[in-house]
């Protein structure tokens, strides 16, 4: 099970003060103060989307282990579950550049990355071509219902998540770091959209599932949105330090267990492995790739400093596998048609390998 994160109260103000205005020392000596600090600031910042978002605490601590393990995030729910409040509430809390991209059929890729517009100089009237740059040019890119424009637009992204620039009429041109792209997908609708290729769902780090509110969480809801006062987000932390302390997560030291645990996992989701459980071989089409096995070390290594840990643990593994994995696997026919979805299918691998090695159970 995951750890859940809970409110823990405003820091104190020494403790608020260290995580604005404290520098960070980057080096080795002074990790473990400042996995402190990471976790201090993790703290504030849920103190601070409290002020505007209710209950969604898996979603914020996954879409915080990917911001710290310089991740993208795909969030899956109707319409309504706040994901856009969330995601802008968060630039806020994180001193982010923040633009929101509504994707439409008739979205061009230079309406997402920029374009060359001729322009004439005042002084010599010479005319030249000048790149405009698009809104990908920020910090924290929200890119709402991502599946709804073409491929060919969606492809213009490519680019900016994994090389972090774009290109255009020869020349490069690199985006603002830190850099998020933050996707939302509705899981209902689906005439009129067109589903993200594997090669673009495998550059998301996490395949994040907004689920409805509970009972109460939907009643405290209620009582917020649909009264006069508006909450102040107030900064925790600036980009600068979202920089270091992602260069502190990188340094988690990781024992050679835990990567040979993070290898077997997702190689027993290829199905053409000897070593995979007979239930793969019979209901997956499609294993995951060794973007897979990166992504688990990396998220692991965001999640143990989350917590103040200098350390990797299998439990971090164990944790961060179903949003890694749903997305990059395929269930096959035969799964399908008994009702297995990639979920399922994640948690029963989870199940069956253990850091020992794969169990010896058969599928029935």
């Amino acid at each position: 099970m995951k750890e859940r994160i809970h409110d823990p109260g405003k820091p104190s103000g020494s403790q608020y003060s260290s995580v604005q205005q404290g520098n960070l020392m980057t080096n080795d000596s002074n990790d473990t103060q400042s996995v402190e600090k990471l976790g201090e600031a993790r703290d504030a910042i849920v103190t601070e989307l409290r002020k505007t978002i209710v209950g969604m605490d898996d979603v914020i601590d996954e879409m915080m282990i990917a911001i710290f393990a310089r991740g993208h995030c795909l969030l899956v729910g109707v319409p309504g579950l706040a994901k856009t409040l969330l995601v802008s509430s968060l630039a806020q809390t994180m001193s982010l550049g923040f633009k929101r991209i509504q994707f439409t059929p008739d979205l061009m890729p230079s309406d997402i990355t920029g374009t060359e517009l001729l322009q004439e100089d005042p002084e010599t009237h010479q005319r030249r071509f000048m790149f405009q740059k698009g809104p990908v040019f920020t910090n924290l890119l929200l890119a709402d219902e991502i599946n709804r424009t073409p491929p060919k637009t969606q492809a213009a992204l490519l680019e900016a998540m994994q090389e972090k620039r774009v290109s255009s009429g020869g020349e490069e041109y690199k985006l603002d770091a830190p850099f998020f792209v933050l996707a939302t997908q509705n899981p209902i609708e689906q005439e009129g959209t067109y589903p993200l290729p594997e090669a673009q769902l495998d550059r998301f780090l996490f395949n994040i599932m907004v689920k409805y509110p509970s009972y109460n969480e939907e009643l405290d809801i209620m009582r917020s949105v649909t009264s006069d006062s508006v909450p102040e987000v107030k900064e925790v932390v600036n980009a600068q330090q979202i920089l270091e302390f992602q260069h502190v997560v990188r340094r988690i030291p990781v024992a050679d267990p835990i990567f040979e645990y993070a290898a077997k996992l997702v190689r027993a989701t290829r199905p053409d492995q000897p070593e995979s459980p007979e239930f793969v071989k019979k209901m997956m089409s499609w294993g995951a790739g060794p973007r897979a096995s990166l992504n688990l070390i990396v998220a692991g290594k965001a999640r143990a400093a989350l917590r103040g840990r200098c350390h990797v643990s299998e439990e971090d593994v164990r944790a961060v596998a179903l949003p890694i994995l749903r997305h990059r696997i395929v269930p096959s026919f035969a799964a399908r048609s008994e009702g297995m979805t990639s979920d399922k299918l994640v948690e029963r691998l989870l199940n069956e390998i253990s850091s020992g090695g794969a169990s010896q159970k058969k599928a029935g």
